[in-house]
């Protein structure tokens, strides 16, 4: 007698970690929406953000809310989350190194698939967001979605001069009538290296 040992490869449904039933971001969907299409129901709440939310130069301070303006939607082949997301973020400048405040609004749709629909089924897990346990976690699409809105260079204003130089001398190789752009003191014994090389030739 033989029997098949082939492994069952798990589907996208499978291989999904169920959202906390604790955690502020993840959504009962029995408890919150009828499964019936056309069902809609808003969702607003103020939430904590996480560590790490933003990126390394600026982002949502840990604990501080972030606004979900949400409408929970159900659709044939899951939950539609679709609304606005809005934060105020902090940083560092990156031309003086000064504190930047500023805020973010963002557009948010999101799709999460029912486990036995046609979605789940033919889509990658990394491609549509599931229901798992009944129950969704909104965290990962808000990340990207502020992440997206994030600029990587942050400025305190749009006319930002920089760090000011303390010796104008070191800036006597730059050609006349050149832009000067005010470097960063940490870079300054780079500079002065290269200052000196330039006039020992």
């Amino acid at each position: 007698m033989t029997t098949d040992k082939t492994p069952v490869e798990k589907t996208p449904q499978d291989r999904a970690t169920p959202p906390d039933p604790t955690s502020p971001w993840t959504i009962d969907v029995l408890r919150e929406i009828s499964r019936r299409p056309g069902t809609m129901k808003p969702w607003v709440r103020d939430v904590p953000a996480p560590d790490d939310f933003g990126l390394e130069v600026i982002g949502v301070p840990a604990g501080e809310p972030i606004h979900l303006d949400l409408r929970l939607e159900s659709v044939v082949e899951g939950v539609l989350a679709s609304g606005g997301v809005s934060a105020d973020v902090v940083g560092e400048c990156s031309r003086c190194l000064g504190p930047v405040h500023d805020h973010v609004d963002v557009d948010l749709t999101e799709l999460y698939a029912y486990p036995d629909s046609v979605t789940d089924e033919t889509t990658d897990s990394d491609d549509v967001s599931r229901i798992v346990d009944e129950k969704i976690d909104l965290e990962p699409a808000v990340r990207d979605a502020v992440l997206l809105e994030l600029p990587n260079a942050p400025l305190c204003r749009e006319d930002c001069p920089g760090v000011a130089s303390p010796d104008e001398q070191a800036w006597a190789f730059v050609p006349a009538g050149t832009a000067r752009e005010r470097i960063d003191p940490r870079w300054a014994a780079l500079q002065e290296r290269f200052a000196g090389d330039s006039t020992d030739t």
